[in-house]
């Protein structure tokens, strides 16, 4: 299983700068589309990533500020899906108990994780219902 390494790739490009501010209340992160990222100073960690992951998103499809609703709707599902491999899901789906669970697995958030479901196809959707149902 390959687990993609947000900052990593962040250090990939060196065009991008990465800066720490207090940000409005809900907002996790920011960019401008092109070669600027803003986290949230109080972040965990594990939001950290993810937060980084989906501004990164943004930037590759090519995003400005000022997003639509479907513009962040796939930017958070491009990112779930960079960081949640299928292989990864299907395992954490043979034991865990709950999302919370599966989602500490996976270095997720919960959200993240259920973007990551939200995404799936009918046939991936399908294969995980049969996994859940004969554990």
């Amino acid at each position: 299983m390959k687990s993609h390494h947000p900052w990593r790739d962040l250090r990939s490009r060196p065009h991008i700068t990465l800066s720490w501010r207090d940000l409005p209340p809900g907002v996790r992160g920011a960019t401008d589309g092109t070669s600027a990222i803003w986290l949230e100073v109080d972040l965990l960690q594990v939001e950290r990533r993810c937060t980084l992951a989906h501004e990164l998103a943004h930037i590759d499809l090519g995003h400005t500020t000022e997003t639509t609703v479907q513009e962040e709707l796939t930017a958070r599902r491009y990112a779930a899906r960079k960081l949640i491999d299928w292989d990864a899901l299907v395992d954490v789906f043979r034991w865990a108990h709950n999302a919370h669970e599966a989602a500490d697995e996976l270095w997720v958030t919960p959200e993240v994780l259920e973007d990551r479901l939200r995404a799936l196809s009918p046939t991936e959707r399908a294969l995980l219902i049969h996994i859940t149902s004969t554990r």
